[in-house]
């Protein structure tokens, strides 16, 4: 399968993907899965892809945890070598392109205490929702790289 047909399959198609690298064959070795794990796991048990209910949780708090993932990436490639290319592909590129401009944007704004603006709290937890669902996505397709069942959407979200 050519990358092209992988992102389409699963609707990322909105990346921004030089088309050398989408003509080239999709072909996960044994560290890209290994890696896409790893990063399945850490992604399925933070807010990137769990609710943020409107009567809890903590922006702050929460925008560290999306910024975190920039680091666990970082050392998911290095600890699974320069073999996992597929992955480190579709990595850097939801980093740069997806989780980038978020956390860019609000750490700027958190650093003038946008935090303590209720207005801005909304405007944040409504930007996340919307970060979240590409997260989802992306969360997903790791789990088709790992070659694990998904469980993105085991839990009831409506409780």
């Amino acid at each position: 399968m050519k990358w092209s047909k992988w992102l389409e399959q699963w609707d990322m198609t909105s990346l921004k993907i030089k088309t050398p690298f989408l003509d080239m064959e999709w072909m996960p070795q044994d560290e890209d899965k290994s890696a896409a794990w790893e990063l399945y796991i850490e992604l399925l048990t933070r807010i990137t892809t769990q609710q943020l209910h409107e009567a809890h949780g903590d922006e702050q708090t929460a925008l560290s945890s999306i910024y975190s993932i920039f680091g666990i990436t970082r050392d998911v490639m290095k600890n699974n070598g320069r073999h996992c290319i597929e992955f480190t592909k579709i990595a850097v590129v939801v980093l740069n392109q997806v989780v980038r401009p978020f956390t860019a944007k609000w750490h700027r704004l958190a650093t003038k205490g946008c935090f303590d603006n209720p207005d801005k709290c909304l405007e944040f937890r409504a930007e996340l929702e919307d970060l979240q669902r590409i997260l989802r996505i992306y969360t997903k397709m790791l789990a088709d790289m790992a070659g694990v069942e998904d469980l993105t959407e085991l839990e009831n979200s409506d409780r």
